[in-house]
């Protein structure tokens, strides 16, 4: 990968959330559909955790989700941002926080 600007992260916008519900997705089987708690508002994120996840896991986790991407209709369904997870030989795991800090904190 190339290297890029200070200038050109610092127009990137990642924040704290708080996951209040996750619903199956209506016509994907790998897709939740997240509703999540960014301080100031709240959004709805697509994710593909579904086989990784339980829903119930989920509910309550603070997440590091990227808020300023422009948002995508995936299947159907408006996604407001992307959550942030890392993946290698095909496990997946959230990128969370270690410590309690308010939703909508922003990562510097």
């Amino acid at each position: 990968m190339g290297e890029i600007e200070f200038n050109d992260w610092e127009k990137l916008d990642f924040r704290i959330g708080e996951i209040k519900s996750a619903e199956d997705h209506p016509t994907a089987d790998k897709l939740y559909v997240l509703n999540v708690d960014l301080g100031n508002k709240e959004v709805t994120l697509v994710a593909g955790i579904r086989t990784h996840y339980k829903k119930d896991d989920l509910i309550g986790k603070k997440i590091v989700v990227f808020t300023n991407l422009k948002p995508a209709v995936l299947r159907g369904v408006k996604s407001e941002g992307m959550l942030l997870a890392a993946e290698k030989d095909g496990k997946v795991i959230l990128l969370t926080v270690d410590k309690d800090i308010d939703n909508g904190a922003k990562i510097r």
